[in-house]
């Protein structure tokens, strides 16, 4: 089995069809990051948070988490607002994705998931984590040695794993999720409240 670095290579070989996206875009976007990107913020942070993956305009142009696009705009505002950010750098939270690569039409496989979740546990070490969307939830929930029956994906959920770490499960900060009224900046408050009140316990 093999043990990854820290962060992914830039040219990290393990899942073709992010490869062959990957190489596409650095002949039509050549001045776009395009490859996989790491994690932002404090490794040693009492609060992680985990997203999906690189959005096409967003991480995967940019090479920040969560910065370039309408999804980061809400979790920055929302984090600034609870003192977790300032002028868009985070403060006191790890971010990361469970995906380090863009996948096509935001939409990673099984085999890709897993392929990057060794990159996932060697960095997630905060006793809370914040999980935005099913995906990052199980990604989190497995790389923390925890079990899916057990750990069942809601908003708003709080799962404390085996280990004692806790995962509190958000929607995605995706777009669409705003735009159809599944995530507002109250609910993500609220979340990311508790994710501060367990810190500080």
């Amino acid at each position: 089995m093999r043990t990854p670095s820290p962060e992914p290579d830039r040219d990290c070989p393990f899942c073709p069809r992010l490869v062959a996206l990957r190489t596409q875009l650095r002949t039509e976007q050549p001045e776009w990051w395009n490859a996989p990107v790491p994690m932002l913020g404090d490794p040693d942070a009492g609060i992680a948070i985990v997203g999906l993956a690189p959005g096409r305009s967003g991480a995967n142009r940019t090479g920040r988490a969560f910065t370039g696009d309408e999804s980061g705009t809400l979790l920055f505002a929302v984090l600034e607002e609870l003192g977790l950010a300032e002028a868009g750098e985070p403060k006191g939270v790890q971010i990361l994705n469970a995906v380090r690569c863009l996948p096509p039409e935001n939409r990673p496989t099984p085999p890709e998931i897993h392929a990057c979740r060794p990159f996932l546990a060697g960095q997630l070490r905060a006793p809370i984590v914040v999980a935005l969307g099913e995906i990052a939830h199980q990604s989190a929930v497995k790389a923390l040695g925890g079990k899916l029956p057990k750990a069942r994906f809601a908003h708003g959920a709080e799962h404390r794993l085996p280990k004692g770490q806790v995962v509190l499960d958000s929607y995605h900060v995706s777009r669409y999720n705003q735009s159809i009224g599944r995530l507002t900046a109250p609910m993500l408050i609220a979340v990311f409240e508790r994710a501060l009140a367990l810190r500080d316990t």
